[in-house]
């Protein structure tokens, strides 16, 4: 009896999943096969010259990321030296900035207004600032920052999962240092190489703050989506939806081919190799200044939200530095009710989706992992596909699925509710949740479980007591991150919100329209803060 509940539950659990994330997707692909738009889309450059830069912005993200990561990782965890522990924390910053903050700092610091091209243009008495911070460029140089980070963490874990061992046997056939990086190194450290490229390579094409914002001219297809659907072109929309979608499925796929993931197994035995001081004084001290520089140029747009958010409003004209700072800014957002409703939303909008993400999480874990249902594939599956695809890709699925009432076919109107922000969040959060869920699942010792039921302890007790504590962990890492992306999201409200429903992104874009530097850096500094303090908290969990 208990397994023929457990495998309706599991089925139960697939079809809601299946509800929530591949009929979006079904409704898009069925509304674009429409003729007059198929055409319209093959016939116009600019959608073609929109969906390849997507693919070459990508890979050079791609590129550039791991130029900056890999070699930081080597660095930190291969070598000693002065401030390295600190250090290598403080690398990892970038991490704390949600995109959409992000990109408004890099405006702030190196913008045409910004404080390193204004310094520039006064240093140089130039008539006007040295550069415009748009196009490609300027895109690409938002994503080296912000996810390099992918290659730098992922290649630590790697190099301290590798087995001494190996190199040591190397090293008796007396291999030199570049044949034993070539041939054992790297071989190895490819599972991680490759998951930090597929990491990089779907959130560069998902990619739509820094296009929003820096793009100007140059369009992708995740800002040209968002653009023909304001100006009124549904059909058209949904056929730029469909292409999108179907090049992250395809670069999901060809990358993950290259995972190796048999090698993993390598990398888990054996000790990690000893660290090696760098015991030349002069490459110790350069190691160490250089280290500290680039953690100062990381800290930068950190510290320029938060002195932008001391400027008040009207006083900071031509100069290089604001002549006047004062907390006026935050007494306006904070004594006025209007301008926190985006902040009180964001969270109560965030708390409830990673509840409901936990949630399903905790029932897929149980039933993937415990009952192993005859549909756990599916389930897993479906918990992951919202990650292979760009964000704007499943806010327009959303909108267009929930815009009809058409009960028969299981479509609401959601559109324009209070609902349907969460539950795009819900959708986004669910891979990350997943993910560490089914992981701690997968470590947990089912004897234990056993162990408090021969005591005579229900399921419920056992859960409370035996199963969460013991999951605590992965549910702390996966709450985290769901929490925090959703707190900071801009691609799926900038498509979906009301103005009700406005989250703290979206106050942060109208305030910059408004010419209101200072409180949008406020509100910018709250939310890095508040993510800083959660992933902390996950991360001390």
């Amino acid at each position: 009896m208990n397994g023929r509940r457990g495998q309706v539950f599991g089925l139960a659990l697939a079809l809601l999943l299946a509800w929530l994330v591949v009929y979006p997707i079904l409704i898009v692909a069925g509304d674009a096969a429409h003729a007059d738009a198929l055409r319209a889309f093959v016939s116009r450059p600019g959608e073609w010259a929109a969906l390849w830069a997507s693919l070459w912005i990508s890979l050079a993200s791609v590129a550039l990321a791991a130029l900056i990561g890999v070699p930081l990782a080597f660095l930190f965890e291969w070598f000693e030296f002065p401030g390295r522990k600190a250090l290598g924390a403080l690398i990892a910053l970038p991490a704390v900035l949600p995109p959409f903050v992000g990109v408004i700092a890099f405006l702030f610091l190196y913008g045409e207004s910004g404080f390193v091209a204004r310094a520039l243009q006064h240093a140089l008495g130039l008539a006007r600032a040295p550069w415009r911070l748009q196009g490609a460029g300027a895109i690409l140089l938002v994503h080296a920052y912000s996810m390099y980070v992918y290659f730098y963490l992922l290649t630590r874990a790697g190099l301290a999962r590798l087995d001494q061992s190996m190199l040591e046997a190397a090293q008796a056939l007396r291999a030199g240092r570049g044949r034993i990086f070539r041939r054992v190194v790297l071989p190895l450290l490819r599972p991680a190489l490759a998951g930090a490229a597929l990491l990089t390579f779907m959130t560069a094409l998902g990619s739509f703050s820094a296009p929003y914002v820096f793009g100007g001219g140059f369009r992708l297809m995740t800002t040209q989506i968002y653009s023909t659907k304001v100006n009124g072109d549904l059909a058209l929309a949904m056929v730029e939806t469909l292409a999108l979608a179907l090049v992250a499925v395809v670069g999901l796929v060809l990358l993950r081919h290259t995972q190796g993931e048999d090698l993993l197994v390598a990398l888990g035995k054996g000790t990690a190799p000893r660290r090696r001081p760098i015991e030349r004084p002069a490459v110790r001290a350069l190691a160490t200044a250089a280290g500290w520089l680039f953690a100062v140029l990381l800290l930068l747009p950190h510290l320029t939200l938060l002195l932008v958010s001391l400027v008040p409003y009207a006083t900071w004209t031509t100069e290089t530095l604001p002549p006047v700072l004062s907390l006026v800014n935050y007494r306006r957002v904070f004594s006025e009710p209007e301008r926190l409703r985006p902040l009180l939303n964001s969270f109560w909008m965030a708390s409830v989706s990673t509840a409901a993400a936990v949630v399903v999480a905790l029932a897929a874990g149980w039933l993937v992992v415990r009952r192993r249902v005859a549909v756990r594939r599916w389930i897993e599956s479906f918990l992951e596909l919202p990650w292979a695809l760009p964000g704007t890709v499943f806010a327009v699925a959303l909108a267009t699925a929930f815009g009809v009432s058409k009960p028969l076919a299981l479509r609401w109107v959601l559109v324009g509710t209070v609902v349907l922000l969460p539950l795009a969040y819900v959708v986004r959060s669910l891979p990350v949740a997943g993910r560490a869920i089914l992981g701690g699942y997968r470590q947990l010792d089912p004897a234990l479980e056993e162990a408090a039921a021969s005591l005579g302890a229900g399921r419920w007790v056992t859960l409370r007591r035996v199963t969460l504590p013991l999951l605590g962990p992965a549910l702390a890492a996966g709450a985290s991150l769901a929490f925090v992306g959703a707190l900071g999201d801009f691609v799926s409200s900038v498509v979906l919100y009301t103005y009700d429903t406005r989250p703290i992104a979206i106050e942060i874009m109208s305030s910059l329209r408004l010419n209101e530097l200072g409180v949008a850096a406020v509100f910018g500094v709250l939310l890095m803060v508040c993510s800083a303090a959660v992933l902390s908290i996950g991360a001390r969990r």
